[in-house]
């Protein structure tokens, strides 16, 4: 998420720990004292920040270096660690900084860390339940945030969401003073999520997951509300610029995807109830471009679509149990293929003409007729893959391990790993929320709050 929840509710779980700072409350006038900046480094040319959920290009491909020599991967001991507390939420890293966000003692904190060295540059906070107000089913499973934030390169503004609905936007060059914000659930009526029409379901509803999008000057968010499931707000403002035509209510998803259909900007989001394809080009805003149906049981349509030229792949792992690849068009969305390869958290990647996708194993597919080619090793259930610039595959576990396999391009018969780590957090936890690679170094976390920084061993 974003993300993640657990066969049934891949969230988060475990305990929060203590912070790094005296928190900044977003309403009070006065901001954190904040450390004098860090010495700016200059990056290799290989490198990429991961400014978004799921990269730079939001589908987990990136020009980023794996960082193997031939012979080895990732250093043994992490260059830092930090506790960040209790949540799925991922780390996003740009301009040589670390934003993360965690969960503790009643409040969500976000905060900026340079990505280096680990050390604390500002934090802020607010106050916030431990769950969602509506939450409903498997909250000993999870808790805290689930949605990771969103960072602009224009205006350096990032935004965040907690599960409880508070969007807030904090001016990064103001040491992380609040530029604006609202709750989505007091500003829109926003109801709980219901049973899905899937014979047997029941509610389930788990807070705000979906990561917000920006798109030229709008933030665009799924909201889930009577008048409107997704709705875009001026970046700078907060002011409501559209809202869609769909008024389902909103998924539990890491993200929204953007896709070009026949030369017009969408984006993409698996609702509660469908895939839905939002135009976005100017006199057309909000309409819908194309709706799929898909409802899966306790409303756990969990995997962030993944668009690739005119085509969306989108699964759950409950009731469907199947990888999905729909062509879209401005008139509809067509079924292409079904695969039966189907993860329970980690969403495809798609590179050279190959889908990839981890549970239990890594499934290489072929990306024309979702046959699958070759699958391999041991992942467990939360799985997420990453395509590198040096042909790698990035693939990860939710116990904490972390695996370099050869993609297609390099192994097009056999599933080969390279070298596997061992476990990253010594004391078992789970690590549901997605590893992030950028300036040479790769980031996990854990659900507990844990958040380490590996560099390459050459």
């Amino acid at each position: 998420m974003n993300c993640a929840l657990s066969m049934r509710v891949l969230l988060a779980c475990q305990i929060p720990c203590c912070g790094l700072m005296h928190c900044l409350a977003v309403d009070s006038p006065q901001h954190t004292a904040v450390l004098p900046p860090p010495i700016a480094l200059a990056a290799p040319a290989a490198t990429a920040d991961w400014p978004h959920w799921r990269g730079l290009d939001r589908n987990d491909s990136t020009t980023e270096s794996s960082g193997w020599d031939g012979q080895r991967w990732l250093k043994d001991s992490p260059s830092w660690e930090a506790n960040v507390g209790l949540g799925s939420t991922s780390p996003l890293v740009a301009d040589g900084h670390v934003y993360v966000m965690g969960w503790e003692n009643g409040q969500d904190r976000v905060r900026c860390l340079d990505a280096r060295k680990g050390r604390p540059i500002w934090m802020g906070s607010y106050p916030c339940p431990k769950h969602g107000r509506y939450a409903s089913g498997d909250e000993s499973l999870y808790g805290g945030v689930t949605s990771t934030p969103e960072w602009d390169p224009t205006t350096h503004l990032l935004y965040t969401l907690s599960c409880d609905g508070d969007l807030i936007c904090w001016d990064t060059d103001a040491a992380g003073k609040k530029a604006w914000g609202f709750n989505l659930y007091d500003h829109f009526h926003v109801k709980q999520r219901p049973a899905t029409n899937v014979p047997g379901s029941e509610v389930r509803d788990y807070g705000y997951t979906t990561s917000p999008f920006v798109y030229g000057d709008w933030l665009i968010v799924e909201v889930g509300a009577n008048d409107g499931c997704v709705m875009a707000f001026d970046k700078r403002t907060g002011d409501r610029r559209w809202v869609s035509q769909y008024r389902g209510p909103a998924g539990h998803t890491g993200g929204l995807t953007p896709i070009t259909v026949d030369s017009v900007s969408c984006a993409a989001i698996l609702t509660l109830r469908a895939l839905v394809v939002v135009r976005m080009d100017a006199g057309h805003e909000g309409q819908t471009a194309a709706q799929y149906p898909w409802e899966s049981a306790w409303g756990d349509n969990i995997l962030t679509p993944t668009a690739v030229g005119d085509s969306v792949l989108i699964g759950s792992w409950h009731t469907h149990r199947s990888l999905c690849r729909l062509r879209i068009t401005l008139h509809g969305a067509t079924r292409v293929w079904d695969a039966p390869d189907i993860s329970h958290v980690g969403s495809p990647v798609v590179q050279g003409g190959f889908v990839y996708i981890a549970a239990g194993r890594l499934s290489c597919l072929d990306w024309a007729t979702g046959k699958r080619v070759w699958a391999g090793g041991s992942y467990d259930n939360g799985g997420a893959v990453i395509a590198t610039g040096d042909g790698k595959l990035v693939v990860w576990s939710d116990t904490g391990r972390a695996a370099l396999v050869k993609s297609a391009r390099e192994s097009p018969a056999a599933y080969t790993e390279l070298t596997r780590t061992p476990r990253l957090f010594g004391d078992g936890s789970m690590a549901w929320p997605h590893p992030v690679l950028a300036d040479g170094l790769m980031f996990v976390k854990n659900m507990a709050g844990t958040l380490r920084c590996f560099a390459h061993a050459r």
